[in-house]
This record gives C-alpha cells, sequence and structure tokens, in this order.
C-alpha cells in the first residue's frame, strides 16, 4: 500500500539502470539509464506502473471496460488496452486527433490488442458519448485520465523514485542528475514527491515536451503555464494523498525544468531530435522515440556539451519507452528519407 491505494503487479521490477559506456566516453560525463523501456506488455514503457494503481482500483469497483484518451498514437492507450487485455476487461481510447490514413504504430498495436479506438471532433462531448455507450451495454466503465496523470497514477512513478534511489546509491552516483520527461506531468511529479519521501540526494530535472501555452514556441510562456499546472496538480494530491497536509513542503518554485526543447509543438518531426536517436543507437543500440525520449536525451547531450552538466558528473535518462512512435507515418516518413542511403539495392 501506498498512502492508501494498492496495487496489482503486472511488472517485473525494478528496471535496470546501465552504465552507457561509450555516451560517457564521449561526452565526458557519467551518463546511466534508467530502461524503464523494459517494463513488459505489449513493448513496455512508464505508463504501466501507473496502470498497476489504477488496475487494482478499477477491479475493486468493479469495471468491465477501462476508457482512456490521449492522441492518436497515445503510448498510454496503448498499455491500456494491454492492462485490459491481460486482465479480461474491454477498451477503448477516444482522441480528437485526426485518422491518420493508416493504421500504423500504437494504432495498429491497439487493433492487435482488441481495444477500440473513437476519433471525435470535440473530447467532452466524445468522451461522455463513448461512456453512455458502453454504460449502455450495461458494461461498468473505469475512466483512465490521460497519461494515467492523477493522484492515483503518479503513485506508480513514486515508487519508482525510491527503487531508482537505491540503485543510485548501490552504483555510487546518489547525487546524480536525472532527466525526465514532462508531457501530462504525472511522471515527473510522482518522481519529485518520492525522491522526498526517501531524503534522495538525486536532483531531478523535468524536459517539457508537451507545450502549456497557446504560444507553443513561446518558452516563457510555457514555463510559467507549465509551473502554474504542476503546482495545481501538487495541491491536488497533497489534498487527496496527505489529507491537506503540505508534508512535502514545495513551492511553485521548486519545480526544475526546462521548455527549451519543445521545439514549437508536440509530436513534431524534428531533425535534431532525430539526430540523437541515431547517436544513442549507434553509441549504445538503445531506441527512444521522436516525441518524448528523443528531446529529453537530446536535453542530456546538449547540457553536457554546453557545460550545464559539469564534466565527469554523473547523470541519469530517464527511459520512458515510447518505442512505437517511430512508425509514425509523420516520423518514419522523414526517417525513411535519412536512412536510405544504408540501403544498398542491386549494388552486388
Amino acid at each position: 500500500m501506498l498512502y492508501g491505494h494498492g496495487k496489482i503487479e503486472i511488472l517485473h521490477l525494478p528496471t535496470p539502470l546501465e552504465h552507457l559506456k561509450n555516451v560517457s566516453e564521449d561526452l565526458g560525463v557519467n551518463v546511466y539509464c534508467k530502461r524503464d523501456d523494459l517494463t513488459g506488455l505489449a513493448t513496455g514503457g512508464n505508463k504501466l506502473r501507473k496502470l498497476e494503481y489504477f488496475l487494482k482500483d478499477a477491479i475493486d469497483k468493479g469495471a468491465t471496460v477501462l476508457i482512456t484518451e490521449g492522441g492518436a498514437q497515445t503510448n498510454h492507450g496503448r498499455l491500456t488496452a494491454a492492462v485490459a487485455a491481460k486482465y479480461g476487461l474491454k477498451c477503448a481510447i477516444i482522441t480528437a486527433d485526426q485518422y491518420p490514413g493508416e493504421i500504423s504504430a500504437n494504432l495498429l498495436l491497439d487493433g492487435m490488442l482488441g481495444c477500440d479506438v473513437y476519433f471525435v471532433s470535440d473530447m467532452e462531448i466524445g468522451r461522455q458519448a463513448v461512456i453512455d455507450k458502453y454504460t449502455s451495454e450495461g458494461e461498468t466503465v473505469y475512466y483512465v485520465p490521460m497519461g494515467g496523470s492523477n493522484e492515483i497514477g503518479m503513485l506508480g512513478y513514486m515508487e519508482c523514485a525510491a527503487e531508482l534511489d537505491r540503485q543510485a546509491r548501490e552504483m555510487g552516483i546518489p547525487d546524480a542528475a536525472v532527466y525526465v520527461t514532462v508531457g501530462s506531468m504525472g511522471t515527473y511529479l510522482g518522481m519529485l514527491l518520492g525522491l522526498i519521501d526517501c531524503g534522495s540526494g538525486l536532483k531531478l530535472k523535468g524536459i517539457n515536451v508537451l507545450p502549456y501555452a497557446e504560444n507553443t514556441a513561446d518558452d516563457e510562456a510555457n514555463e510559467t503555464e507549465l509551473r502554474n499546472a504542476l503546482w495545481d496538480y501538487y495541491c491536488r494530491v497533497r489534498d487527496s494523498l496527505a489529507g491537506g497536509k503540505d508534508v512535502w513542503g514545495l513551492k511553485p518554485e521548486d519545480f526544475d525544468f526546462e521548455t527549451t526543447h519543445i521545439h514549437g509543438a508536440y509530436n513534431n518531426a524534428v531533425s535534431e531530435v532525430r539526430d540523437t536517436m541515431y547517436y544513442l543507437a549507434r553509441k549504445e543500440a538503445i531506441i527512444i522515440d521522436p516525441c518524448y525520449t528523443g528531446k529529453t536525451f537530446e536535453a542530456v547531450v546538449d547540457d553536457a556539451k554546453s557545460g550545464k552538466l559539469p564534466q565527469g558528473s554523473d547523470v541519469i535518462f530517464m527511459h520512458t519507452g515510447g518505442l512505437p512512435g517511430i512508425y509514425t507515418k509523420h516520423h518514419r516518413i522523414e526517417l525513411e528519407k535519412e536512412l536510405m542511403p544504408y540501403m544498398h539495392i542491386g549494388e552486388f
């Protein structure tokens, strides 16, 4: 039990914390990778830690169908579908994105897992319509928020923080910088509160990939809006899990993150991010995605080269998964163009 909430164990934990020898030698900082891409079920990813808690709550409440939402290529949706399939539940994903014209990447896996995907013109109206549909068919609906990011979902990363702290101490890097993606905020906030709970010396840095300001290219506005959103989320968590007591003692200015790697949009195709993907693949045979982990590892590389990460310092990159993203049409097209020189057709 964690703050009064139990879970159903899905994963094989702990996930590895690996030293990236080749990258470390190249960048001059000691880079480690927390392999939360290796959580199992449907290619894995960070959302499964959250879904262990959601699944317990859903089954306790007699749910027969899990409903969630996100972008058309939502990793969270794919893993919600995986958990539902594993435990005999139905699943539906709602997205306000347009149908991309092909069933690929996460959409392909959603279908393989038997999950219905509803493309709607208005998320609020569409969400209620889908919930009403299943309810009218006699199903008991359990709604999982976007990214699994609420007071229950973030428990998975409070738990992960303690796991990572133990591993870091064992490896002799107890005060390393930890770079983690900030999207729907649950992974970042869960990690932050979990590190405080266990008295860790690890220093968390969030890399924002989901614009929060209307002008997505305005870094200052994005920072302000994200800080406000994190504070609102924190207050909900404080009220729900700690009975309103400020047990973590945070203030808005305590959230350490940066917004300079958004590249102007969410899940856009960015050549610099693809270069970072190629770099990690060719140095360590680790695959990262163009939406989340690619931008976060780009921040690690940039900070090492600029000196924000001092030479010889320790840094942990949180690999949160997202492998199917490289097969999304608009990313795949650009990847194919750049990788075509590696295809030798009829040469011999």
